[in-house]
């Protein structure tokens, strides 16, 4: 995931492609989808989807693909995940929704496949507020949405889909956005303090309304439309990609050999690059470790990699396993198990026990000695997990989305340590702009943080500060779990 405050789209509820009946489970064969949240066009009735609800594999895919591979999340108010056979499979958003309804295919209640080329067999695939990035199995990269989020490259696809968006889904969005700065002043059942408080909110309301207008004024002069169609992204020769993670205007993919490349919005310097670079429009490698990393060093620099003096100087391990964005900061894992974060830092979610902004990837010193296996960032707050199974969290903590059973900020990572995780393994964490979802190793999902919309799936609105365990109905054991903007999604299976 996920979002700031000009990706923070619409408002709404939720709902599942399908209905939760016997007949719908019994046609959906080894993997089912759940989902809860802000899914405004996958009910008739447009309402909050409090708990889980099963989504229908659609027709359309074909028998030979008739099940789920697994969960991507999505952006603001649409869903996304992988069919069996490649297809990604795209549902739940609104034409009220301008342009997530348009980089969601323009699908909605019924989900359907996303119209990338046939031949694509989609392996990965992650979305920011209003773009998407998706991963094949012969490690090219296709992305679409928002015109800025997306680099040059072959364009597929029908004109219409990017077509006559207007000047009024600019506006629609910009009050979308005045209505959740003001609802971050107004707090939550588990209210709100950051590090440094109201100052800090005033200054994060008036940078957002800020950068809202100029991209309001920006976007409506001219012709150009908003959105762009799908594109297949060039890279290197050689260059291939194994996985992709979305921000709130950024992408990072890492390549089979542990390269990570950047595009998009950087000027918080989640790019990693070591500046306030504002926009890159094509893939950049970002200096993880140093200029030599990579699973094979020997094919590195012939794939492109760029030498950074001191970049990473002393970071264990030789190549980046995983990749994760959040509204506009960054972080990744080594294959040493170390963590780094680069970007946005207002509410410390880079974990360096500062406010400041890193524009450079960063060792998270405090971790040391903990072999991380997982990180997910949200809009404010990153999430982590380690090789015995702990979660430590950090950021902003406004809503509880760091899960402490308090309100306060975190600028260094915090081992959770609630009851209701107690003995457990958490195998895989995903991060909404403001909650935190995770799966356990004995299949039970657990969630905490804002809960306006039914995010949580706890069948109520109430915001959670600790972790929280979410029912699912059948005996069906969760698999995996990520969250969109403001719902969640979970790939479950009936125990073996």
């Amino acid at each position: 995931m996920n979002g700031e405050g000009n990706e923070e789209g619409g408002e709404g509820g939720g709902g599942g492609g399908g209905g939760g009946e016997a007949s719908a489970l019994e046609e959906i064969k080894d993997r089912l989808v759940f989902m809860w949240g802000y899914l405004p066009g996958a009910l008739p009735q447009r309402t909050p989807l409090l708990s889980p609800m099963v989504v229908r594999v659609p027709p359309s895919i074909g028998s030979s693909g008739y099940s789920w591979k697994d969960v991507c999340g999505g952006g603001c108010g649409f869903a996304m995940a992988i069919s069996e056979s490649g297809k990604l499979i795209t549902w739940g958003s609104t034409d009220d929704l301008g342009q997530s309804y348009v980089t969601s295919g323009k699908h909605g209640e019924t989900p359907d496949p996303f119209p990338l080329p046939s031949e694509a067999v989609i392996v990965k695939a992650a979305a920011g507020w209003a773009h998407c990035v998706a991963v094949t199995d012969g490690g090219e990269v296709y992305t679409w949405g928002w015109k800025e989020c997306v680099p040059s490259g072959k364009v597929f696809g029908d004109p219409s889909m990017g077509g006559n968006i207007e000047k009024d889904i600019l506006e629609r969005q910009s009050s979308f956005l005045t209505e959740q700065v003001s609802s971050q002043s107004q707090g939550s059942r588990s209210t709100g303090g950051t590090a440094s408080s109201t100052g800090v909110e005033e200054n994060t309301k008036r940078r957002r309304i800020s950068s809202t207008k100029q991209a309001a004024e920006s976007s409506s002069s001219g012709d150009d439309t908003l959105s762009a169609l799908p594109c297949l992204v060039t890279l290197n020769p050689g260059v291939r990609i194994a996985s992709v993670a979305a921000g709130g205007r950024h992408t990072l993919a890492l390549s089979d050999i542990g390269q990570v490349w950047g595009w998009g919005y950087g000027g918080e310097g989640q790019l990693g690059l070591g500046s306030r670079v504002r926009m890159v429009s094509s893939p950049h490698p970002i200096p993880c470790i140093d200029s030599s990393y990579g699973k094979d060093s020997s094919t590195t620099l012939a794939r492109g990699s760029m030498c950074y003096e001191g970049q990473g100087f002393g970071v264990p391990g030789s190549y980046v396993k995983k990749v994760s964005c959040g509204g506009r900061h960054s972080a990744v894992i080594t294959d040493a198990g170390a963590l780094l974060s680069f970007g946005w830092g207002l509410y410390g979610q880079c974990g360096q026990g500062s406010q400041d902004d890193e524009l450079s990837p960063t060792h998270v010193s405090s971790l040391s000695g903990i072999q991380i296996e997982g990180v997910a960032a949200g809009l404010w707050h990153t999430v982590c997990t380690s090789a015995d199974g702990d979660v430590y969290t950090f950021g902003g903590n406004q809503f509880g989305q760091l899960g402490t059973g308090a309100d306060q900020a975190e600028t260094l990572p915090r081992l959770l340590e609630s009851p209701s995780l107690d003995n457990v393994h958490v195998k895989s964490v995903s991060c909404g702009a403001r909650h935190t979802a995770v799966v356990t190793e004995d299949g039970n999902v657990f969630c905490w943080g804002w809960n306006k919309y039914g995010q949580l799936g706890l069948g109520d609105v109430i915001d959670r500060n600790i972790p929280s365990p979410v029912t699912i109905d059948g005996c069906y054991v969760a698999k995996n779990v990520a969250c969109g903007w403001w719902h969640t999604l979970v790939l479950a299976e009936l125990p073996t």
